[in-house]
């Protein structure tokens, strides 16, 4: 143990994550969220692979996120008319991952690392930092202060800390899809524990059925333009449920989905953004971590769990490497290649969404027998899913589970 402190910007994911890794590898934290209040109903749906929930064992919270997630043992790709073209089973020996409501898993989260002890400010907004040879202090928007040992930059995709890093650094790429979802009042026919997947002529549309009886859905439509949330808020919902009626007018069960959401359950995210590789993950006693630092499209189905895996590491390295460089630059580089995997992966199947009529075409053809042979869910997740983080080896002794 020592008597380290951290200063841990963003109270999100990655950032509350890493708090309670911190305290368990003796670095006390203290987050600083720039909102003034807390995430209920901000936010869509995400999932939870296994190796996201094998992440939050490290903390002890891994339960905790059970108890509001859904399982999802498989997967299953349709077309715009319902039907079939795939399945992709989950990978053996391995346990279901978790569909939730994002604002479920901050509130679970941040109610965990509240009882472990994690000091958790609202409303501070981080504007400067000034280092120096004996800690790092950094200035919020309000004109207070905070000084600590280390500076964990976990603010997400916007990241104010990455450019304190690096005045050069990459900000977020757009990706030509809108990101759409809500929460519908029917159950469509669907199994309990799977989660589908529709590639229409238009637009694609994910869905599942919830235990209460209505189905959880989102969509994403091509849309060529960059177009921010906050753009996104200015059109009202009961204009983009139109246009979505349109959209999906010919897809099943996509038209029975939007005609059976209510307006004030729509949220439009604006179009997906995603991060480039960032070049400097570290420089002095800073430091990123999650959507500040790697940002896959949400197709990948990884954004949560690889922020997870990355608070992890990072303390595990500064909890066994005592110099900061050393602990940064070995966290780097047992992370670096996994998330450039995984963001190749998700920029696939994000084409996949884009396509026109005749490659769609194609597609749906090509994929029942795909998915028996070159696209078994060996294949192409077991790498993702399968992954361990090993909290209790020391860094730099034997072969890593992140390797």
């Amino acid at each position: 143990m020592t008597d380290r402190t951290a200063l841990v910007i963003g109270g999100g994911i990655a950032g509350t994550v890493a708090a309670m890794a911190l305290k368990r590898a003796g670095v006390e934290p203290v987050v600083y969220e720039a909102y003034a209040g807390g995430a209920d109903g901000v936010g869509g749906q995400l999932t939870l692979a296994p190796n996201g929930l094998a992440a939050l064992e490290a903390v002890g919270a891994a339960e905790a996120v059970r108890g509001v997630g859904q399982p999802m043992s498989h997967s299953v790709m349709l077309d715009g008319k319902g039907k079939k073209i795939g399945v992709m089973r989950g990978l053996d020996g391995l346990p279901p991952g978790r569909a939730l409501w994002r604002y479920d898993l901050y509130r679970v989260l941040q109610d965990r690392a509240l009882a472990e002890g994690v000091r958790i400010e609202h409303g501070r907004r981080l504007v400067d930092v000034e280092e120096g040879p004996g800690g790092i202090t950094a200035r919020f928007a309000d004109g207070s202060t905070a000084t600590g040992d280390l500076l964990v930059g976990a603010d997400g995709i916007r990241s104010t800390v990455r450019t304190l890093i690096d005045r050069e650094a990459p900000g977020p790429e757009h990706v030509p899809l809108l990101n759409l979802g809500a929460r519908a009042d029917i159950a469509v026919d669907a199994e309990p524990d799977t989660a589908y997947f529709a590639f229409g002529d238009r637009a694609f549309l994910g869905y599942w059925v919830q235990p209460d009886g209505t189905t959880a859905w989102f969509g994403n439509v091509p849309h060529r333009e960059p177009m921010t949330s906050a753009q996104a808020r200015e059109v009202p919902n009961e204009e983009w449920l139109r246009r979505l009626r349109e959209i999906y007018a010919a897809d099943r069960p996509g038209r029975e989905l939007v005609e059976s959401t209510p307006a004030e359950r729509l949220f439009v995210l604006g179009t997906t953004q995603i991060m480039p590789d960032v070049p400097r993950w570290h420089r002095g006693r800073m430091v990123l971590v999650g959507d500040s630092v790697h940002a896959p499209s949400p197709s990948s189905g990884q954004g949560a769990s690889l922020a997870a895996e990355s608070a992890v590491e990072l303390a595990r390295c500064v909890r066994d490497l005592p110099d900061l460089g050393d602990a940064f630059a070995a966290y780097e580089r047992l992370r670096r290649g996994r998330v450039r995997k995984v963001a190749a992966r998700a920029a696939r199947t994000n084409n996949s969404k884009t396509l026109g009529p005749a490659a769609l075409a194609m597609m749906k053809l090509m994929m029942p027998v795909a998915t028996r042979t070159f696209m078994t869910p060996e294949r192409t997740l077991g790498e993702e899913h399968r992954f361990r983080i090993d909290w209790e080896r020391p860094v730099g002794q034997g072969r890593m589970a992140s390797m």
